[in-house]
């Protein structure tokens, strides 16, 4: 099942990234693009989500300089953009890989494309791994800790369900009985045409 792949690699990912535990460490992908392209995109997502979860903990520091928080908020502002492409090159891949599936006659569409069920899944695994760790950490209460063991076993619950939930999809594409489309995310703020404020810094 192709969930079980990507939830082996995402957990990888974090262990890995966790062996030093700081954004600006050196990133190596373990696996080779030519070779191993969805092994590649699915290790790269979960290192950028990694990533993005530290940049958020930090940026809420009530005593960050303001120019730090600028300069992180840079940093955030790019890993976003690099998520989202990432997420696109990881439903290309789907795209090519069932480009011969004709589509049933009453083939009906999904709510989201299969790599952003992949976008959710690197993040639940995230929410995971932290709050296993709050579930276990010494020096909270008794109380913290239980609340987190609740939570964390509703995350497992929703890991197991949106696996199966992704599985299904591709199942589906696979067979005929769905179809996919992708709509790139046309994000204007990026844009120095589309965003006000940088198309008036141009002239």
């Amino acid at each position: 099942m192709f969930s079980e792949k990507a939830n082996k690699i995402f957990k990888e990912t974090i262990s890995k990234y966790h062996e030093v535990g700081t954004v600006d460490q050196e990133f190596t992908n373990p696996f080779d693009q030519k070779t191993s392209l969805i092994e590649h995109l699915l290790y790269r997502k979960c290192w950028i989500d990694t990533v993005q979860w530290d940049y958020e903990d930090l940026i809420r520091d009530p005593e960050i300089p303001p120019a730090d928080a600028l300069i992180l908020k840079r940093k955030i502002d790019a890993s976003n953009q690099d998520r989202t492409d990432t997420v696109e090159f990881i439903d290309s891949y789907f795209l090519e890989q069932y480009k011969e599936v004709v589509p049933h006659a009453n083939a009906t569409i999904n709510t989201e494309s299969p790599a952003w069920a992949v976008d959710r899944l690197s993040i639940l695994n995230l929410k995971i791994f932290h709050m296993e760790k709050e579930a276990n950490r010494r020096d909270a209460s008794t109380a913290h800790q239980k609340k987190c063991a609740d939570k964390l076993k509703i995350l497992l619950e929703q890991r197991r369900d949106l696996s199966l939930a992704l599985d299904q999809l591709l199942s589906d594409i696979e067979e005929g009985n769905k179809y996919m489309k992708t709509y790139k995310q046309m994000k204007m703020y990026n844009d120095d045409e589309l965003n006000p404020v940088l198309r008036a810094k141009k002239k």
